[in-house]
């Protein structure tokens, strides 16, 4: 009979990988390729991919993305992620692992594939001028949204909630924009300054309306299993205090106080994600794959490429 403890790793493995009962093939297809890839161990990507800080980052990226109107369509019109929200996370996962740890012609393959998926995600916004807006997913300003959202996500959060960034938060957004490339965006930002820079003149852009606020209460209250709930609203905490003030207000959402004093949900987030990456392991299967990749390509020792 399955004890407690064992339920609880075999829920919280299943959260990540669609409930796929075992590693799923693409993470131990990593160990293939010819190459190193295009981020090596002391990378600034694989130091943030590769801890436990994404769990939180995704939760922020997601509501950042949402405040714009044609991101927000697109998810909204095309998207199953309420009825299937494993199997949309495990997707997302699945493309930065593959571009973090594979070789550069898994890299390729993962971001060629979701273009391909993005040609059939289109329809119409209404934009904040009122004016009508046909879209794709693939149109360039919708593309650099997302990314420049994902970008500033993870790099918050890394800094808030992680250990030692090589190379500092620079390192971060100039690796990251390699994916923004792979992705067909146009000038992605390679410093903190640029990122803040073109972040900023999406603004006038974004709105809070119904659909965002049903996708925030989607967030709040995922359909998780019972053992992680309340880790989970701890993350969620976590993930709306790491947001930039603008965001925020946007979302209508508050980080945590008790009268005047803000909760240390930060310390607290450190605390669930300890115990994730116990339940989890020391090293994803995917980074597994990618340094026995390297072995086998007589890279083991060689960083920076």
């Amino acid at each position: 009979m399955e004890n407690l403890v064992a339920r609880w790793r075999r829920e919280l493995r299943g959260t990540f990988s669609a409930n796929s009962p075992t590693i799923p093939q693409w993470e131990l297809d990593l160990e293939k390729g010819d190459d190193g890839g295009y981020f090596a161990p002391d990378a600034a990507a694989w130091a943030v991919h590769g801890s436990m800080t994404p769990v939180v980052a995704g939760i922020h990226s997601l509501l950042v993305q949402s405040l714009h109107p044609g991101a927000m369509a697109g998810v909204h019109d095309h998207s199953d992620y309420a009825s299937d929200p494993l199997s949309r996370l495990a997707g997302t996962i699945r493309w930065i692992f593959t571009v973090t740890f594979g070789d550069t012609a898994a890299a390729q393959a993962a971001s060629t594939k979701v273009l391909r998926i993005h040609t059939h995600i289109a329809g119409r916004y209404t934009a904040n001028s009122g004016e009508e807006i046909d879209y794709t997913a693939n149109d360039p300003d919708l593309l650099s949204w997302v990314h420049l959202a994902f970008t500033e996500a993870f790099l918050a959060t890394h800094l808030a909630l992680g250990r030692t960034l090589p190379g500092g938060p620079d390192a971060y957004v100039a690796d990251w924009a390699v994916a923004g490339r792979l992705m067909g965006v146009p000038d992605p930002p390679l410093t903190v300054r640029q990122l803040h820079t073109q972040l900023e003149g999406f603004r006038a852009e974004l709105r809070c309306d119904q659909r965002v606020r049903d996708t925030v209460q989607f967030l709040k209250h995922p359909p998780l299993p019972r053992s992680q709930q309340l880790g989970y609203k701890v993350l969620f905490a976590a993930a709306v205090s790491t947001l930039d003030p603008h965001y925020r207000e946007l979302l209508g959402l508050y980080a945590p106080r008790l009268g005047a004093v803000p909760l240390p949900v930060r310390w607290a987030a450190k605390a669930v994600l300890g115990v994730v990456h116990l339940g989890l392991g020391k090293a994803g299967p995917s980074e597994q794959a990618a340094r026995a990749r390297r072995r086998r390509l007589g890279l083991d020792g060689v960083l920076g490429g």
